[in-house]
């Protein structure tokens, strides 16, 4: 199924929008707290690096989703399941840290299921439109 923008439903400009200022706030506050010096971190609290550095990179993955949405690209569609399906690993990774006892902020607790719930959401929401997971008759 070709997709263009103008067969784009509304809904998608708004999730192209709020996924671009997302991703841009992500890679800010990321950036920020990663080249922040000993001071600055240590008022940042259990900062867990693995999930600050995801999340720091998914910034720009959540940029490039963005710009497919708003152009109504399948691959958009695609790449924001994958965003899902990273975030909900990372999280679940997290998880398992806090588990056995790591440090952490409650903060990304709520940072994380916010950015799983919100990928899923587009995700499912694209994909569906988009058929990302229905075979073509050529393949």
């Amino acid at each position: 199924m070709i997709e263009s923008v103008s067969s784009r439903p509304r809904w998608a400009l708004w999730a192209a929008l709020v996924a671009g200022a997302f991703g841009l706030i992500t890679i800010f506050v990321g950036g920020k707290t990663i080249l922040a010096g000993p001071a600055e971190r240590a008022a940042a609290g259990n900062i867990v690096p693995f999930v600050l550095w995801f999340n720091f990179l998914a910034g720009f993955a959540y940029v490039a989703a963005a710009c497919g949405l708003y152009l109504w690209r399948r691959w958009a569609a695609l790449l924001s399941a994958l965003i899902a399906a990273a975030t909900i690993a990372v999280f679940a990774a997290f998880a398992v840290h806090v588990l056995l006892g790591g440090g952490f902020e409650a903060r990304t607790v709520g940072a994380m299921t916010i950015r799983s719930l919100i990928w899923f959401i587009i995700a499912a929401a694209s994909c569906r439109r988009m058929g990302c997971f229905v075979r073509s008759p050529v393949d």
